[in-house]
């Protein structure tokens, strides 16, 4: 199996090639097919004619390469073995998890069900720290090899370069964004020096509320898609909101939690608003790189206006300014 170019398009991803797909490895669907919320790949869920809906997953052309796919289905197939509660790729026909269908690669998950989390409570914030302290409890004891490593030149330099190259940014703002973006990098450096040598690990790598579903059990984790090496802290800032008063609250509940499984290194608060600025970087050339693909255009109708620039310019201003405040909590 080989790695897919990029010129390959989603749009000969039809619905008879999705059942076939699946038909090709040995699951027969009863024509039912929904597609989930998905940007960067493709996501379906699919009736099955025996046994419950499962989930295929086509990768994006070009984006992993088979290596740092199977990197992230071993990872997730740890995390499950340890009995923490997430959503392993099924291994099918000869004993793999990926697959390859028309050229492009997908995998196939069981279905798993829930709601979003309502992160502003206590008692769950504790307990995602307790989930995520686990989750680096395991992805501590190995390195990626094939999948990369969050840091400032992949997260912030390389994406601002390719701003800057495909003319994605309004004329009359381009000076200003790219000001903006030199300064906050800075910034960035400035906090990642202050932080000092910290250990990287496996990470979820997107740990937002979306990828996080709640039932009756409790929590699981969905969609290990940007798992890569990184700081602890990378797992948990993204699930803080609002003013420093109530992030800084919030915090303590995670990391209550968190302590109760895995040692949570201090130095590492000073990254948070680093993370976030490399995150905003990072994400304004996402969309600029996916822009032949139609989803994109659709789904962000408003990245190639001003008003759009201008919300980002301010953004990273602000964030200059948070760069440089002490962290939200420290013992």
């Amino acid at each position: 199996m080989t790695t897919i170019p990029d010129s390959i398009p989603f749009s000969s991803l039809t619905p008879d090639c999705v059942m076939n797909a699946l038909d090709s490895v040995g699951l027969r669907s009863d024509g039912r097919l929904l597609a989930l919320n998905s940007y960067e790949n493709r996501v379906y869920q699919v009736g099955m004619e025996q046994g419950p809906s499962l989930v295929a997953k086509f990768y994006r052309p070009g984006r992993w390469s088979n290596a740092a796919i199977l990197e992230e289905h071993a990872f997730v197939r740890e995390l499950a073995e340890s009995e923490l509660p997430v959503v392993p790729a099924l291994t099918l026909r000869d004993g793999a998890t990926l697959h390859e269908f028309g050229g492009i690669r997908f995998a196939v998950f069981p279905r798993q069900g829930g709601r979003a989390p309502e992160i502003g409570d206590r008692a769950t914030l504790e307990r995602m720290g307790r989930l995520i302290a686990r989750i680096h409890a395991i992805g501590v004891l190995e390195r990626f090899r094939a999948r990369p490593t969050l840091d400032i030149a992949s997260f912030g330099e390389e994406p601002r370069d390719y701003l800057s190259a495909h003319g994605s940014i309004p004329a009359d703002l381009a000076e200003a964004y790219f000001s903006a973006v030199t300064h906050a990098l800075e910034g960035v450096r400035r906090c990642f020096d202050r932080a000092g040598c910290v250990r990287t690990l496996r990470l979820h790598g997107d740990c937002y509320p979306g990828n996080l579903l709640w039932t009756d059990d409790g929590p699981h984790f969905v969609d290990f898609d940007d798992s890569r090496m990184g700081p602890a802290v990378q797992d948990l800032w993204m699930l803080l909101w609002g003013d420093r008063a109530l992030m800084t609250q919030q915090l303590a509940h995670l990391l209550a939690g968190y302590e109760m499984f895995f040692e949570f290194d201090f130095r590492e608060l000073h990254l948070i608003e680093a993370l976030r600025t490399l995150r905003l970087i990072h994400y304004a050339a996402w969309i600029a790189r996916r822009w032949d693909d139609p989803a994109f255009p659709a789904a962000f109708p408003w990245f190639n206006t001003p008003r759009y620039w201008q919300d980002r310019i301010l953004e990273l201003r602000e964030q200059i300014g948070l760069m440089d405040e002490p962290p939200l909590w420290s013992t």
